[in-house]
């Protein structure tokens, strides 16, 4: 049997999972006309047997409500044309055609695809193997026990999977990071005192392979991929304080998220100084260069800008959103112009509109107090300005830095009833979660200051209950959970990104069963150019075809939808089907994910 008539075997068997779809595709007739034939199809498989059967389960016909839905709108012209593929034309030819060359072949992800699809639409997705809860058949008392039973037995599950992830507070971790510091103090031949210093760090920040590997174990691609990254000037450093969190013998569970945030990929360095030397716009993601009304400004949303000071950080985290305008860690010369500055700031006070400034970049905190002080006084002399946010990672990376001096010195402006001062911060897993960290934040919550975070979720923080697990660490020390990012969507990240119906997945069946003080962070992913897309709400995207690949299609609605006309954004996710195998290699059950082909 050839290649092609394996594949098409695959494909009819796929199908037989809805059999008047495949009667369809089988038949004679041009796509055009099958995709009528299709719609009404579903159209009938929207009202029957759902509607008039009883006995389907609500949830069920959730699901095939939703499979119907998506698999209308990814054979609609509109769609195709929008994402530039026709899904029935390719099924099509599959069905019909005797060989398929010049033609991509379907991926294993693809096949994947359309089976969860077909066996949604046809009501035999088999999410639901047991019985309805015993506790429905009861009432008052006795339900409440049955009900508070099955709660019990749900929160027993979800907490085994909480505690398989170590945190920076649990007493092991703190011995095994005593050590950690010992050995690089002996490195760096420095005492204890200097340890405390927070500019002693940005002296001694690791910026090379072999000092890397003198501290702590590296795989050989680790290794690797720093060498290079210094050898082709990509941002590449890591402080002595963070280093000290990385396990000196690499589990590959425990620190594996830490290790993410600044070891790169031999991917993304190559990737990395592919798009550099052609100078590629694509690196500037989120548009900013569309963005930004005057130099140091970024203005997306009506009532609230970026203001950016400093273009570096004590050390750099691969996956940044602004990798394209840092140039290295602590680069002293990536500072805002006096001139800028104040052109940046007159801008400001002269848009009354602005109400909100989030002071970021880089790391703003790496400018010394008196500065600091300056910028938020000449901010807080611009009247209409009642809010400044200060976008830091320095509670995580180098708390060391948070120090009384500079927390009285920006407390200074945060006046109750007038002006709200807050530092929004990057915690991305419990196992940044050390003392230090949580001096840092009770240091500003003290003086009564917030302290939020935004979670970047990426392949190495996305098991089950993984973010869980930070968020109740992270309440535990002082800061609310704000928004977890859908990882951008940059070329030189595919090694970080996840399917955006992970995200949904995670909030649903893994966030929604903690308290709601737990759950307070929205997800999001950030349009190029336009801003946040609540992932959340279904009204505001939409699938609109899989590829070959496996790779679904989105559109996505701008966040101004209602207010004025402004075109949508087309984006092409990364495979579940991909994924999937990814979190099978490091040791995953994939039956604790099996839903994720139900979300769109």
């Amino acid at each position: 049997m050839t290649r092609t008539a394996r594949l098409k075997n695959k494909i009819l068997n796929i199908l037989d999972q809805a059999p008047p779809l495949k009667d369809i595709l089988c038949s004679g007739g041009t796509p055009a006309s099958k995709r009528l034939k299709i719609q009404h199809f579903l159209g009938v498989r929207l009202r029957e047997p759902f509607e008039e059967d009883s006995s389907i389960p609500p949830l069920e016909w959730i699901i095939a409500r939703d499979a119907i839905r998506v698999f209308r709108n990814i054979i609609s012209a509109r769609s195709e044309r929008i994402a530039e593929f026709s899904f029935l034309n390719y099924l099509n030819d599959l069905v019909q055609r005797e060989n398929y060359r010049d033609m991509p072949l379907p991926s294993k992800g693809f096949m994947a695809e359309l089976e969860y699809l077909l066996r949604g639409i046809m009501g035999t997705a088999g999410i639901y193997k047991e019985k309805f809860p015993v506790f429905q058949k009861h009432e008052g008392r006795r339900a409440a026990v049955l009900r508070s039973k099955d709660l019990s037995k749900m929160m027993r599950t979800a907490q085994k999977f909480i505690d398989l992830y170590s945190g920076g507070l649990d007493d092991d971790v703190i011995r095994r990071r005593s050590r950690n510091k010992a050995r690089i103090l002996k490195y760096f031949n420095a005492t204890d005192l200097e340890w405390e210093k927070w500019k002693w760090h940005t002296r001694h920040i690791v910026r090379d392979a072999d000092a890397l590997a003198a501290l702590v174990r590296l795989t050989d691609e680790e290794y690797q991929a720093v060498k290079l990254a210094r050898q082709y000037r990509i941002p590449f450093g890591i402080t002595p304080y963070y280093l000290s969190l990385m396990d000196y013998k690499t589990s590959g569970r425990r620190d594996a998220a830490v290790r993410a945030q600044v070891i790169p990929t031999l991917s993304y360095v190559t990737r990395m100084k592919e798009l550099r030397d052609r100078r590629e716009p694509s690196m500037d993601f989120m548009l900013e260069r569309d963005t930004s009304p005057i130099e140091g400004i970024t203005r997306r949303y009506p009532g609230i800008v970026i203001l950016k000071p400093v273009m570096t950080c004590p050390q750099i985290c691969v996956y940044c959103q602004r990798n394209w305008e840092i140039e290295d860690a602590c680069r002293p010369d990536a500072v805002l112009g006096d001139a800028a500055m104040d052109k940046a700031l007159q801008w400001i006070a002269d848009t009354p509109e602005i109400s909100e400034v989030l002071i970021t970049g880089g790391d703003p905190l790496l400018m010394s107090n008196a500065k600091i002080e300056h910028l938020l006084f000449r901010l807080s002399r611009i009247g209409h300005v009642d809010r400044i946010r200060i976008g830091t990672r320095m509670p995580v990376t180098l708390p060391q830095r948070i120090t009384d001096a500079l927390v009285r010195d920006i407390n200074h402006f945060n006046n109750p009833g007038k002006r709200e001062v807050i530092i929004v911060t990057h915690f991305e897993h419990p196992y940044e979660i050390t003392p230090q960290a949580l001096n840092a934040v009770q240091k500003f919550r003290r003086y009564g200051m917030n302290v939020y975070n935004q979670q970047v979720f990426t392949f190495y923080n996305s098991r089950k209950f993984e973010s869980v697990a930070l968020r109740k660490k992270l309440r535990l020390i002082g800061v609310t959970p704000y928004y977890t990012f859908n990882t951008k969507g940059k070329e030189e990240t595919r090694d970080y990104q996840v399917p955006l119906v992970r995200l949904l997945q995670e909030q649903q069946e893994e966030a929604r069963l903690m308290p709601g003080t737990l759950r307070t962070d929205e997800i999001v992913f950030n349009v190029p150019g336009l801003g946040k897309n609540y992932l959340r709400a279904r009204q505001h995207h939409d699938i609109i075809s899989i590829l070959p690949d496996g790779r679904r299609v989105y559109e996505f609605h701008p966040w101004e939808k209602k207010l004025e006309l402004t075109d949508t954004y087309v984006y092409t996710d990364v495979s579940i089907y991909d994924y999937m195998q990814r979190l099978k290699a490091v040791g995953e059950n994939l039956s604790n994910y099996k839903t994720i082909w139900y979300y769109y």
